[in-house]
């Protein structure tokens, strides 16, 4: 309504003031058709297009309908945005088509025998195996005996192999290793569960040498045979 008034304002000066219109009666005739001509208050042209500025302008200036732009209201949870911290916060583990996982890209603190891993090391092969059983017994008695506050998560029997999984003290919270036992080799992963960022960077920290250190304390004191890619030269 204001916008309505600023417009009429200025362009009030465009219709003249109107005058009164004169009484008077007449028969049909040509004076008389004359006269009423001579009094006549219809506005001139110039007004009609007036009128039609002032529509187009109100037009264009007055807030259209509430109806006209639906209101949708926000909600997270519908919203597809994913970053690395928020996949990080959830690490899957376990074996993935009967196999041991590969290292996530966005954990740099990991180490798997899986060849999609960025972090690869080479499955181990045990020295005077007789049974999946007993190496798995191996495996528990061993990590217990050189890992910090060691908790024996999982021990199954999966149509891929004999299964293990593990939490251990780590650089920054608990990490997991895994083990598939499958005849005489060995497949594994040893993984931080913690990501670490620091803001404003996207980039996590860490390494996997914290990991490949773990794995090496194991094997040593398994006595199994660990090909390494600086005893191939």
């Amino acid at each position: 309504m204001m916008i309505m008034g600023h417009l009429l304002h200025h362009i009030s000066p465009a219709f003249p003031n109107s005058k009164p219109t004169p009484k008077f009666s007449c028969k049909f005739s040509v004076d008389c058709i004359n006269n009423i001509d001579k009094y006549s208050t219809k506005p001139p042209i110039s007004w009609s297009t007036n009128l039609i500025s002032v529509a187009i302008a109100v037009a264009l200036v007055a807030p259209l309908p509430s109806s006209a732009i639906p209101f949708t209201p926000f909600n997270p949870k519908s919203s597809s945005t994913t970053t690395p911290f928020s996949q990080a916060q959830n690490l899957p583990t376990g074996l993935e088509n009967g196999k041991i996982r590969p290292c996530p890209a966005i954990n740099p603190g990991c180490i798997s025998s899986n060849p999609k891993s960025s972090n690869f090391s080479f499955p181990w092969k045990i020295e005077g195996y007789s049974s999946s059983g007993a190496a798995i017994q191996q495996l528990q008695d061993a990590i217990l005996k050189t890992q910090k506050n060691a908790k024996i998560q999982l021990v199954e029997d999966t149509p891929t192999g004999m299964y293990l999984q593990a939490e251990v003290d780590g650089g920054f919270g608990r990490d997991v290793v895994e083990f598939l036992v499958n005849g005489d080799v060995v497949s594994y992963r040893a993984m931080a569960t913690k990501v670490t960022y620091v803001y404003p960077f996207t980039t996590a920290l860490g390494d996997s040498k914290g990991q490949e250190e773990r794995l090496q304390q194991i094997v040593n004191e398994l006595g199994w045979y660990a090909p390494r890619f600086d005893l191939m030269d």
